[in-house]
């Protein structure tokens, strides 16, 4: 990766709370520059009580082209944008803001469209499946969203904040009448399981589905990239089941958040 870095070079940021474990860094800039672009991303670490701070800087800055944004920011970034995608709307967060030409700021979520790619490249087809999603915070409603969106015929939401769940639930059966219901731990009579929570990145952490009621057909997906392979997956594997670990969203949504970010006209 040969990284010019000038006065002509474009800014972007991905901010969290905390920051050191982010692998994004180095790869996005790679991708950015093997694209043609002179631009780098830089790590900032950002409590929540200075994010807002932090977005007004970053928009006085001309040459920042846009922010990637992680935990716990997501949620809080939906009102910084002058504008937002379907996607963004219905997650109810935004991971990417990009400065257009004249200075607004677009909004979107990518972390479904990252899920679903990853599934994808694993030669698993989502549509008509039935679905159980775990977890509905800043990623997984994103996650949601994009399962219905992608043609899966009926998804079930596993939440256990209760009014997070009935709010995402809500918010999606607006746009998808039907095919979205609550969901449990069990995953029983469905095709396609999704971890979107952090469970099963600690070595005491439960699993997040009831491992044991997997019969070996089912797919499952995780979002958690350490462990590369959770000990939900160990045992969905044991089974007999096919899966994606969390770096198959990691590396498929790195090449949506670069074309997002670079091919997105901006000033």
């Amino acid at each position: 990766m040969d990284v010019r870095l000038d006065g002509e070079t474009q800014v972007f940021f991905i901010v969290g709370d905390p920051i050191a474990q982010v692998k994004s860094p180095t790869l996005l800039t790679q991708k950015m520059v093997e694209n043609g672009a002179n631009a780098l991303l830089v790590p900032a670490h950002v409590a929540p009580d200075g994010f807002a701070g932090f977005v007004a800087a970053a928009k006085l800055m001309q040459n920042v082209g846009g922010i990637v944004i992680t935990v716990p920011h997501k949620p809080a970034a939906l009102k910084f944008c002058d504008q937002i995608t379907d996607r963004a709307r219905y997650a109810g967060s935004v991971n990417v803001m990009v400065r257009q030409i004249g200075g607004n700021w677009l909004g979107d979520n990518t972390d479904g469209l990252g899920y679903l790619g990853g599934i994808r490249a694993l030669g698993y087809d989502v549509k008509g499946k039935r679905s159980l999603l775990i977890g509905v915070g800043g990623a997984g409603a994103a996650i949601a969203y994009e399962l219905l969106a992608q043609g899966v015929a009926h998804l079930a939401i596993h939440e256990l904040n209760e009014a997070r769940s009935a709010d995402v639930i809500a918010r999606l059966s607006e746009a998808f009448p039907g095919k979205v219901s609550k969901g449990s731990a069990d995953p029983s009579g469905f095709d396609l399981i999704c971890n979107a929570t952090p469970v099963g990145m600690r070595e005491s952490d439960p699993t997040p589905v009831q491992v044991e009621k997997l019969i070996g057909h089912e797919f499952v997906a995780d979002s958690i990239t350490k462990p590369e392979i959770t000990p939900m997956l160990v045992a969905a594997c044991a089974k007999g089941c096919n899966t994606m670990p969390g770096l198959g969203m990691f590396n498929a949504q790195a090449d949506i958040l670069v074309d997002f970010l670079v091919t997105t006209e901006t000033t």
